[in-house]
């Protein structure tokens, strides 16, 4: 068994772990496929109604957006001390009261009598979930043999895919037929249904849990993954891949429902069934870090996201949809090896967590979709979808930099 630190504890991390084609592999699999799933429904299920928000409560677009950024700005902060408190007291427990909080603030959302109230809802929605997914990514890494992790990873990022897929079509499709106070209420419901399948799914933890942790503790932890400027990179690209990503499905629906295109808002949602192709990208990119060098597949899908954002500038439908396609697929891939990278990472570095590093990875990665994308919508307010264009290109190219000058040592 091998030892890690935190702060004055001392964890062990065992050096096998489950292998890939037995049953409790497997069930592993799909609980924490379940996992991403709900996750992603609660975060993103309002990024289908965002046109419909801001035509209800009269905002703009970018003011509209602060209902999915206050979610990922709720996560984003809580994430890094919840993370790492919340792993001793048990990966299991934790994340089922973290899934069923949030279900049950996602019922109380359509109760909101005001936008602001919704956005204040939607902000304790990210709290409650703060924890869970970098607890869903450290119980990856502590129970997959390391040979397997990447693809296990990558089938956690495709339920992930998925979730947001689901949620932005059923409450896109609900909301079209009943309000969007119905979406949210159907939403909620999937989301139950999904912890309930994750939790008698789950097998139990084999790897031992962690010693007790103090917030006040955190602080050497935090600072030496920081430190190493792999992470740190890392950490970087989440932010500027995320920002990409939000951007982009963000403020494309308001781009079709006006001209040239004027497309009805039922059929705008089937947008997001783009997710179907970065779900599948996430779990093959994955293998072939494996198998190929994570260098080589990280900077190939940032480079494929930056493409298909050209792809997507003319005012025709099907360059429209070819370039957001292309620009799904490369995000995942990017991120799918990215968020595996960490895991690894941090557990090789001298005192280091995988909790602590995930959740640092998470905070990059929800601070993106927080600030990225509000900044995303501010530009096409002013500058329209050109304008969005040049802002993705800038995230990107900053994203292939990082990839490349920081992972160099790697090849």
């Amino acid at each position: 068994m091998d030892v890690w630190k935190l702060g004055s504890y001392r964890c062990p991390v065992t050096t096998m772990g489950l292998e890939r084609g037995t049953r409790e592999y497997r069930r592993l699999g799909l609980a924490m496929w379940c996992t991403g799933l709900a996750t992603f429904v609660l975060v993103y299920a309002v990024q289908g109604l965002l046109p419909t928000l801001a035509q209800e409560f009269g905002v703009s677009s970018g003011t509209s957006s602060l209902a999915l950024s206050a979610t990922t700005l709720g996560l984003a902060l809580a994430v890094v001390p919840l993370s790492a408190v919340a792993e001793s007291w048990g990966r299991i427990r934790v994340m089922t009261v973290a899934l069923a909080s949030a279900v049950v603030l996602c019922l109380l959302a359509p109760l909101a009598p005001t936008f602001a109230v919704l956005v204040a809802i939607r902000g304790l929605t990210g709290v409650a979930l703060a924890a869970l997914p970098a607890l869903a990514m450290a119980h990856m890494t502590r129970e997959v043999a390391p040979r397997y992790l990447g693809g296990a990873v990558g089938l956690l990022i495709a339920g992930n895919g998925i979730g947001g897929l689901c949620g932005r079509l059923i409450a896109s499709g609900v909301a079209d037929l009943a309000g969007w106070r119905a979406a949210l209420l159907v939403v909620g419901l999937v989301s139950l249904g999904c912890t309930v399948v994750f939790r008698l799914l789950l097998p139990a933890a084999q790897a031992p849990p962690a010693e007790p942790v103090r917030l006040r503790d955190l602080g050497g932890p935090v600072l030496r993954h920081l430190r190493d400027r792999r992470l740190l990179g890392l950490f970087g690209i989440a932010f500027l891949l995320m920002s990409t990503f939000v951007t982009m499905y963000n403020y494309l629906g308001f781009r079709l429902l006006r001209p040239p295109f004027g497309l009805p808002a039922a059929v705008v949602a089937l947008i997001f069934l783009g997710y179907v192709a970065g779900s599948y990208t996430s779990t093959v990119a994955g293998r072939l870090a494996d198998r190929l060098g994570r260098v080589r597949v990280l900077a190939v899908g940032v480079g494929v996201a930056a493409a298909g954002a050209w792809i997507a500038l003319p005012g025709w439908l099907p360059s429209v949809l070819l370039g957001l396609i292309v620009l799904t697929v490369g995000f995942f891939a990017a991120h799918s090896v990215a968020s595996g990278w960490v895991g690894r990472r941090s557990a090789e570095l001298p005192g280091g967590s995988p909790a602590i590093g995930s959740s640092l990875y998470l905070l990059g990665y929800y601070g993106g979709s927080s600030i990225g994308g509000t900044v995303g919508g501010v530009v096409y307010d002013h500058l329209g979808w050109g304008g969005i264009t040049a802002y993705l290109t800038v995230l990107l190219a900053g994203a292939l930099a990082l990839s490349l000058l920081t992972t160099r040592e790697w090849r």
